[in-house]
C-alpha cells in the first residue's frame, strides 16, 4: 500500500476544519461567511485531489478550476465531481461571498453548504485510495 502524502493529509485536515466552520457559521445564521468557508474547504479539497491524483503543485484560482477540468478529461472519478465543484464556486464563492447574493433562485444555498461534506467525502475516496 503506498504511503500518502503528509502534504495532501494536511490539505484534507484543513477543507475538514474550514466545513466544521462552515456548519458553524450556517448555524449562527451568517450564510455568507458559511458559505465562504464551505468554498474554502472545497478548496482545499479539491487541491488535496489534484496533487495526488495528478501530482499537480497547488494552484489556486482559475488555475484549480484548469487542472481539475484537465483531470476530468482523462479520470471519470474526477469528471463526476465536476458539476458539485462548479455549483460550489459560482455560488458559494462568487455569487454568495464575493457579490454578497445569498438568496439564488432555484438553489438551496444552505443544502450546498452542508453537502460540502459529501464533497470532501467524494474527493478522499477518489484522492487516497489511488
Amino acid at each position: 500500500m503506498a504511503m500518502v502524502n503528509p502534504e495532501v493529509e494536511e490539505l484534507f485536515k484543513d477543507a475538514e476544519n474550514l466545513y466544521q466552520e462552515a456548519l458553524k457559521e450556517l448555524e449562527e445564521g451568517r450564510i455568507r461567511k458559511a458559505a465562504e468557508n464551505a468554498w474554502g474547504a472545497t478548496a482545499k479539497a479539491t487541491d488535496a485531489l489534484l496533487y495526488a491524483r495528478a501530482k499537480v503543485e497547488i494552484v489556486r484560482g482559475l488555475g484549480r478550476t484548469r487542472e481539475i477540468y484537465k483531470l476530468a478529461e482523462k479520470d471519470s472519478e474526477v469528471g463526476a465531481l465536476v458539476k458539485e465543484y462548479n455549483d460550489r464556486i459560482l455560488h458559494l464563492h462568487g455569487n454568495c461571498f464575493y457579490e454578497g447574493i445569498c438568496k439564488i433562485p432555484g438553489i438551496d444555498l444552505e443544502k450546498l453548504i452542508v453537502e460540502t461534506g459529501r464533497y470532501i467525502e467524494n474527493t478522499k475516496k477518489i484522492g487516497l485510495n489511488k
